[in-house]
């Protein structure tokens, strides 16, 4: 008998499965009585060995029932899961563990880099004897190939930084899914701005842990686009995938040739590169496509590109001796035709026709991109004129090169008297009091030698202060072809 005066201590029950079943039905989750014990056991686990590994902050047992399992399953409750998935960032296993009991059927990886936390998972998943779920215990980047159906993740990153991470896993029309709270809209502007062409946002649901005041966010975003390992193996698949690490490889040897202009005259290809040139030029022009190169471990072709295009894959030694420029970003091969003839004998079209003398290929491109921007029907390169397909000139040209009307022309020497051409010579006319003709072609100088002693006095000049000696080459040619423009109303 309790003596006089005292008071019963009253036993306070410890929380046991049912109590965590009472929680999980009142959020609309019911679970199997084995499922429940599998539940139970992970709760278990998860207690006891927190204090030593610090594996969450949240020590009530409602608060962990709802925050850390309810929250876990719900998204299986909203949407349905894509499988094979990844927990990104999974840290003692949420939400994988709880939405694989929950949802047996699922293949989830539990992706989780810290050491003490993987083993953790290591020994949780032998006790609870699940199957088709694994740990990754290590980093996921976007150099990472793993391919699955489905991201899922309620890490800290931003979702732009997560999808980056994820790009080399994430199948095409497969799911990111990102558990979030209620205000994360700059968030998804953010990764529409950045990744609009590649992912698109197809569900947003703002909803309640139910019981709680704690407000939750589902966003998912669908990728339209296709990883590196799903392109690799279409490429194998055709045949079309070649992985070339010595300098004695044949292709290798013809590519760097195209850094000359004798391999490219002989070869008929040239090297594009910039991806907003490459981009382009893929659109635009595909059926001149032959190859895409890239450095071995990354940077796949885009879904877009010409279903007969190579794919040349290069150790980065060797794509860096043909990425002069290093962009370090893919250089496409295309295929350029014989540029024909042009013969003194034929008659100028109307308006003006471009000479180019031109011996620093920069230029060369230059000169191309401003005759096209100026609606320049023909342009003769001349015998001392770069080749206009060199990496240099198709660069300054901003890819116009392949949408210049080219044609050779002889050696500036050998321009017949009485041609009706217009050099462009500080000796010349004042270019304001100027009259062009109905048909004439515009003949600047070569860089430094300027216009042979025949030509200097009967052409045009750009007036310039007098303690500068002359204009650049490629400037002055500009500055005609406007005032051209402007007075034929072209």
């Amino acid at each position: 008998m309790p003596g006089r005066g005292k008071t019963p201590v009253k036993r306070i029950k410890e929380p046991d499965a049912e109590q965590l079943s009472r929680i999980l039905e009142s959020s609309g989750i019911k679970l199997s009585a084995e499922q429940l014990g599998q539940l139970w056991t992970y709760h278990q686990l998860l207690r006891r060995y927190n204090q030593e590994l610090n594996l969450t902050r949240i020590h009530n047992f409602r608060n962990m029932a709802q925050k850390l399992y309810v929250d876990s399953i719900l998204p299986g409750k909203l949407i349905e899961l894509p499988s094979p998935l990844i927990d990104l960032g999974t840290g003692p296993g949420m939400p994988g563990i709880p939405l694989k009991i929950a949802f047996p059927h699922l293949e989830v990886l539990l992706a989780e880099s810290r050491r003490n936390r993987v083993e953790f998972l290591e020994l949780a998943l032998e006790e609870l004897r699940l199957g088709k779920i694994s740990v990754i215990g290590h980093a996921i980047g976007t150099s990472t190939e793993i391919p699955v159906k489905g991201v899922i993740t309620r890490a800290v990153g931003t979702i732009s930084q997560t999808i980056e991470r994820i790009a080399g896993s994430l199948d095409r029309e497969g799911l990111a899914i990102f558990m979030k709270g209620p205000r994360c809209d700059e968030e998804i502007q953010e990764a529409l701005a950045r990744f609009g062409n590649r992912f698109r946002l197809v569900e947003d649901h703002n909803y309640k842990i139910p019981d709680s005041p704690h407000e939750r966010r589902l966003v998912v975003f669908e990728r339209m686009d296709s990883p590196p390992w799903a392109l690799k193996a279409e490429f194998s698949r055709k045949d079309l995938m070649k992985t070339i690490e010595s300098e004695s490889n044949e292709t290798f040897k013809s590519l760097k040739k195209l850094l000359s202009p004798r391999g490219i005259r002989k070869q008929l290809q040239a090297l594009v590169s910039g991806p907003k040139q490459v981009s382009e030029i893929l659109a635009y022009l595909p059926e001149r496509c032959i190859a895409w190169i890239s450095r071995a471990d990354k940077s796949p072709p885009p879904d877009s590109a010409p279903a007969n295009l190579s794919w040349y894959r290069l150790s980065p030694l060797l794509f860096d001796e043909l990425d002069v420029f290093g962009t370090a970003s893919p250089l496409l091969l295309v295929r350029i035709e014989e540029t024909a003839e042009w013969h003194e004998s034929e008659s100028l079209p109307k308006g003006c026709t471009l000479f180019i003398p031109f011996q620093d290929p920069e230029n060369v491109g230059a000169v191309i991109r401003t005759a096209v921007a100026f609606g320049i029907s023909s342009i003769i390169l001349l015998a001392e004129a770069a080749n206009p397909y060199h990496p240099k000139a198709i660069r300054a040209s901003g890819g116009m090169v392949f949408r210049a009307k080219l044609f050779e022309g002889p050696s500036i020497k050998d321009i017949p008297e009485g041609f009706p051409l217009v050099p462009l010579s500080k000796e010349g006319e004042d270019i304001s009091k100027f009259k062009f003709p109905e048909s004439f072609g515009l003949l600047p100088g070569i860089e430094g030698p300027g216009l042979p002693e025949r030509f200097r006095e009967k052409g045009i000049s750009i007036p310039i202060r007098t303690e500068a000696e002359s204009l650049n080459a490629v400037v002055a040619t500009a500055i005609a072809l406007y005032e051209w423009s402007k007075r034929s109303g072209n």
